[in-house]
């Protein structure tokens, strides 16, 4: 459980966000996470992914074929007694550059998701996405 203060917790997770979203990667980020800070997503799309630093820098990558990717946020809240913060926004992007599954598709997505960070003390130990990934790869023609 968090030590740390509803207002810091709600500060430093809209910092991160902000950040992870608009691609600054994990040499920006780390600075509001623990070095060793884990990650996980039910998602095939990002199975191989474990650390939050490796989750960040593969948002950059996302972010480098779908360089007009934005978030909406939605929704933005702190749970002080479980130590964590949500985040629920949706990402709007279109494939237009290579480096993706498939060659660029011109094709949009509009994907929910939900970022749950778990604090210790001041700093992000684990994030969680929930995310239909399915649904957001066929948005843009990947499946």
């Amino acid at each position: 459980m968090s030590t740390a203060t509803d207002s810091t917790m709600l500060e430093n997770a809209r910092a991160f966000f902000d950040a992870c979203e608009t691609g600054k990667g994990w040499e920006v980020c780390r600075q509001w996470c623990h070095p060793e800070a884990t990650f996980s997503c039910q998602a095939e799309a990002l199975a191989e992914i474990e650390t939050l630093a490796a989750y960040t820098d593969w948002m950059t990558g996302l972010l480098s074929i779908a360089p007009d990717g934005h978030y909406e946020l939605r929704s933005f809240a702190a749970d002080p007694e479980r130590g964590n913060v949500s985040a629920y926004a949706i990402f709007h992007g279109t494939h237009t550059e290579a480096g993706g599954p498939v060659p660029p598709t011109g094709k949009s997505v509009a994907g929910d998701y939900v970022y749950v960070m778990e604090f210790e003390d001041d700093k992000i130990r684990h994030m969680t996405k929930i995310w239909n990934a399915p649904h957001s790869m066929k948005q843009l023609g990947w499946a």
